[in-house]
This record gives structure tokens, C-alpha cells and sequence, in this order.
């Protein structure tokens, strides 16, 4: 009996070791959901003293309006005989903590459950990512000013090269074509290189007219992103001779930056499904509730592995990924071989902008 109760000992000992010098807060709770563990990782995180949180709700450490769901959580997560599992999900700081002088930030959190003696015992490990995010959104920002500064010179540049070199070139036609009929009787073999060289202006300012589109389509700024985005795949079929269908619903005329940002994550899919589909159809779909809005690319093509390898030199989804953070949104790529790809996109609507959280999210369910 003596020895059975210095183990005992030695094991509380032992795991109290463990609460004081573990980095993370852990907070256990019983199936009330009363703390009942509050280790001092845990009183640096949150504030409230061990004798303060002991024996109080878990809810004193949870924002208002989310502990009526958190708790719901808690329970059907014991329902699952799941036995750990992170809290809020994959991807991005989605759990927010609530401080003793009611600050609410950022946290990274992890739950697990045991029985003992047929009590069973929650238990949150809890990491405070303040300043993790910070840094992260202060990146961010750096990065959607970087983009939005891109955006205005392609826009310099393809105004340039519609209004004056193409412009310059329409002339440029207009002059050969009259002196090509000066010379039509008079010396006939100047005459075919003259037509030549008309057919040569012609090719250039197509290639010009197509590079300026490339760098930002007149159309995104003059009638707006649902025009610009039907003008994208009627381009599409012309340049790869796959048919794409566009069906949009609901205001899709956005502000900046999200009509330059949905614009670009639209053009980036298609190129991809140009270069690696193999479609014969391609469907793009747009539409917009109070809160978010939701573009798709639905391909009928081959199809790939998303849970295999990034091929060498492929930056086509990191680049839809990239886009897609900058406007905090939420990217989904489904696919599978010989099933086709769809790509899915969904934004804040900007009415509802400053409620989005701190970073995007991106899925590639297996």
C-alpha cells in the first residue's frame, strides 16, 4: 500500500512538472465543462489566476457570441469517439480566446478526451498566435499593395498600347493601303509588297490588341468585371476552340480590389485548363449572396491527382492560391483522373469585407 501511494505520488509530481514548464496553455475541463485543470502557461495566455479559473465555465475563456457553439462542439466531438482532433479546422487562425481584461485574439487549439473511473476529462492544449498573425497579415498587406501597384502599371501600359501604338498602327495601315492603290497600275510588284506590309500592321496590332487584353482587358475598367468575365471566355473558345459557357447571377460588378483579383483567379484557371485539361466544355459560374460570393471553372477534361506531386515548373495553383488569399478568401479544387477539375472560389462579399478573417483558406480534398 505504501509503495502504491509513493507512485501515485511520483506520478502527480511528475505530471505537474509537465503542466508548470509546458510553453502552451492546457485547460482541462470535466463533462460540465467546468476547468478543472489550468496549468501557468495557461494564466500568462489568459490572465485569470489558477484559484480565479478553477472550477469556473470553460465559457470565461471564450468570446460571447461563440460559446453557445463551442460548447455544442465539445459535446458531439465527445459523441465521436473521435479521441483528439484540432479545433476550428485546417487551415488559417479560425479560434479566438477570450482575455481576463477582455481582449479577444488568435489562438491555435487542439482538444482530447479520456475516461477515468467513467468521468470523462477534456482536455485543450492552447498556443497564442497574436503575434504569428500579425506578421502573417502585415504580409499580406504588403503583398495586396505589391499586387495592387502590378495592376496599375499593366493598366499604364495597356491604355498606352491600346490608345497610342495601336492607334499609330491603324494610321500606319490607312497610309499603305492608299499608297498600295496609287501603285496598283503603275508598278504592280511594289504593290504586292505593300500588301504585305498591310498584312504585316494588321497581325501587329492583333498581337498588340492581344498583349494590351493580357495585361488588363479595357473592358474591366470601362463596364465592369460580369463583362469582362463573359469577354473572357468568348477569348477562351476563340483561342483553344473549347467551348466555355458563362452564367452569372446577382451583382458581379465589384469594387477594387476584388474585380481585379476574381478577374485574374478566372484567367489563371482557364489558362490551366488550356494547358493541361484536354476539355472539349468548359463552364464558368458566378453568383452572389449577402455575404459571400462564389466562382467556379468546371472542366470536362482529363482530370489529375490532387493528392499527388506538384509537377516541376507547374505554379498554375499556387498562383490561384496566392490570388485567392490576397481577397481572404476560400479556394477548393476538386478533381480526379478522367473526371474532370473543378475549381472553386469563395470571397467576402466587400459589404461584409470587414468580417472576414485574418487569412484565406485553401482545400484540395483528396
Amino acid at each position: 500500500m505504501t509503495l502504491a501511494s509513493s507512485e501515485l505520488r511520483g506520478n502527480e509530481a511528475r505530471w505537474s512538472a509537465v503542466l508548470a514548464s509546458a510553453m502552451d496553455g492546457i485547460v482541462a475541463v470535466d463533462e460540465s465543462q467546468r476547468i478543472v485543470i489550468y496549468n501557468p502557461a495557461a494564466e500568462r495566455i489568459f490572465g485569470w489566476s489558477f484559484h480565479e479559473a478553477v472550477g469556473q465555465p470553460l465559457g470565461m475563456l471564450i468570446p460571447s457570441e461563440h460559446r453557445g457553439a463551442h460548447e455544442g462542439q465539445v459535446r458531439r466531438f465527445g459523441r465521436t469517439g473521435e479521441t483528439s482532433r484540432r479545433m476550428g479546422g485546417s487551415g488559417g487562425v479560425v479560434v479566438s480566446g477570450l482575455r481576463m481584461d477582455g481582449t479577444v485574439f488568435p489562438i491555435e487549439a487542439s482538444i482530447s478526451h479520456v475516461d477515468r473511473g467513467g468521468d470523462r476529462l477534456y482536455t485543450v492544449i492552447i498556443r497564442d498566435v497574436t503575434e504569428a498573425v500579425r506578421v502573417r497579415d502585415d504580409l499580406t498587406q504588403m503583398a495586396a499593395q505589391a499586387s495592387h501597384v502590378r495592376e496599375q502599371e499593366k493598366a499604364r501600359i495597356a491604355r498606352e498600347l491600346h490608345d497610342e501604338l495601336a492607334q499609330s498602327l491603324a494610321v500606319l495601315k490607312m497610309d499603305l493601303v492608299q499608297l498600295g492603290g496609287a501603285l496598283r497600275t503603275s508598278n504592280p510588284d511594289m504593290a504586292q509588297n505593300v500588301a504585305r506590309m498591310v498584312a504585316e500592321v494588321d497581325a501587329t496590332v492583333a498581337a498588340t490588341r492581344r498583349i494590351a487584353a493580357d495585361l488588363r482587358p479595357l473592358l474591366l475598367d470601362d463596364l465592369g468585371l460580369a463583362a469582362s468575365i463573359e469577354w473572357l471566355g468568348e477569348e477562351f473558345t476563340g483561342r483553344t476552340g473549347v467551348a466555355c459557357t458563362v452564367q452569372l447571377e446577382g451583382d458581379l460588378d465589384l469594387p477594387e480590389p476584388y474585380a481585379t483579383g476574381v478577374f485574374r483567379i478566372l484567367q489563371e484557371a482557364l489558362v490551366n485548363v488550356a494547358k493541361h485539361a484536354r476539355a472539349h466544355h468548359v463552364e464558368v459560374s458566378g453568383e452572389r449572396n449577402a455575404t459571400e460570393i462564389r466562382f467556379a471553372v468546371v472542366d470536362d477534361g482529363v482530370g489529375f491527382d490532387t493528392g499527388g506531386p506538384r509537377k516541376p515548373l507547374s505554379l498554375g495553383l499556387a498562383g490561384l492560391r496566392e490570388r485567392v488569399h490576397l481577397l481572404k478568401g476560400k479556394l477548393v479544387v476538386t478533381s480526379g483522373r478522367g473526371n474532370g477539375t473543378r475549381v472553386e472560389v469563395t470571397i467576402p462579399a466587400p459589404a461584409a469585407a470587414h468580417a472576414v478573417g485574418l487569412s484565406g483558406d485553401d482545400t484540395i480534398p483528396g
